[in-house]
């Protein structure tokens, strides 16, 4: 998708939330334990030292990412979509045509994935399944447990 992040405006906010909270306290933190580190002596043997100086790189790799996908981000305005075929944000009530086993999942941006909250990410191998298909559409996906059926039942924003 050409290098953007397409956000909702509240996936928009916790990231840049996360962003600012690493940059403002995690930095403050991180160089506080390097400091208190560097206070204990030699720093060619100094496991501490080298935990707090890993622990910095985690934090500036994370606060790089981060960067990047809110530079990168597009605002998506729910009410410019439609509804009547799979897109990003769509709600989509499938079931495993095998087992009748039905779910629904909405269907958002790698940033904003979370499973536990039925949220796929749109380039998953689901999400890719489902993506432009319409209510009644039976489609094949190939997952990590092989290829599952599913039939499409609802779709709503």
């Amino acid at each position: 998708m050409s290098g953007h992040s397409y956000l909702t405006q509240e996936g928009y906010d916790r990231i840049k939330g996360e962003l600012d909270g690493l940059k403002d306290t995690g930095r403050k933190e991180a160089a506080k334990a390097i400091a208190e580190a560097r206070e204990k002596g030699d720093l060619s043997e100094n496991a501490e030292y080298d935990a707090a100086k890993n622990a910095q790189g985690m934090l500036e790799f994370k606060i790089n990412e981060l960067e990047k996908v809110i530079s990168t981000a597009r605002i998506i305005d729910e009410s410019q979509l439609d509804d009547s075929k799979v897109s990003i944000l769509s709600h989509v009530r499938i079931k495993n045509i095998k087992s009748g086993t039905e779910v629904t999942y909405q269907l958002v941006s790698e940033a904003e994935a979370d499973l536990k909250a039925k949220k796929i990410s749109m380039s998953s191998p689901i999400g890719q399944g489902l993506m432009g298909k319409v209510v009644g559409d039976k489609v094949g996906i190939s997952t990590p447990n092989g290829l599952i059926d599913f039939e499409i039942l609802e779709i709503y924003l």
